[in-house]
């Protein structure tokens, strides 16, 4: 039997660590970070102990890559739900769907979210990931078609707003409400509230799911 070449490699190791990915969205979202080992998450990912530490240092470090993942991933099927938006109006649009699918993530996975935004917060702070980078193209991406002159300064911004919102949505014992939120959001950037996805509404076409873990 020949070797595998290096390209089959290189897609073996992408779709092993995809699958420590996901599954560490499903088991943090279903039992929290302390409850969840990197044991659980290599026997659900279906792979070895000893390759999480290959792909990440820690499962702090894993936990963030893997949301960020999740992240970059609902914000890509907003902004290419159809009807994809077209005319003047399109960066409008955009951003509105960028704002509802992460207070839309907020909503739907809080325990995931509060323990990510929680380890934000910890003395590693905000990694950088590929998974990050690609999150933070899109939101630059999406603040370029709404048609900011110095998107360099105005995405910073929009992150941090949209942060500031996640908050407060999965602060225990007091959370606001996400219509309120979004209210915020939509009045900051002249956004029309028929825009985007409001609350209680659904996509026009079932879209695609980001779990469970498959091979």
């Amino acid at each position: 039997m020949s070797p595998r070449s290096a390209s089959v490699n290189e897609e073996l190791r992408r779709r092993s660590r995809e699958r420590l990915l996901r599954a560490t969205v499903e088991l943090v979202g279903e039992r929290g970070f302390e409850a969840t080992t990197l044991g659980d998450i290599a026997q659900r990912a279906g792979a070895a102990r000893g390759l999480i530490s290959y792909y990440f240092p820690g499962k702090r470090q894993l936990l963030q890559s893997a949301v960020h993942r999740l992240m970059h991933l609902t914000l890509q099927e907003a902004l290419e739900r159809e009807p994809r938006p077209s005319g003047p109006d399109a960066g409008r649009e955009l951003l509105a769907r960028a704002i509802d699918a992460v207070l839309g993530l907020a909503h739907d996975r809080p325990l995931l979210m509060r323990t990510h935004m929680a380890g934000i917060l910890t003395a590693e702070g905000f990694i950088q990931c590929p998974e990050q980078q690609r999150l933070a193209h899109l939101l630059r991406e999406t603040v370029v078609a709404y048609g900011s002159p110095a998107p360099d300064t105005d995405y910073p911004l929009l992150r941090a707003l949209l942060m500031g919102a996640v908050v407060p949505m999965l602060l225990p014992g007091a959370p606001m409400p996400r219509v309120r939120l979004r209210a915020e959001l939509f009045q900051r950037y002249g956004l029309d509230w028929e825009l985007g996805l409001p609350p209680g509404e659904e996509p026009s076409r079932v879209t695609r799911s980001h779990g469970p873990v498959r091979g």
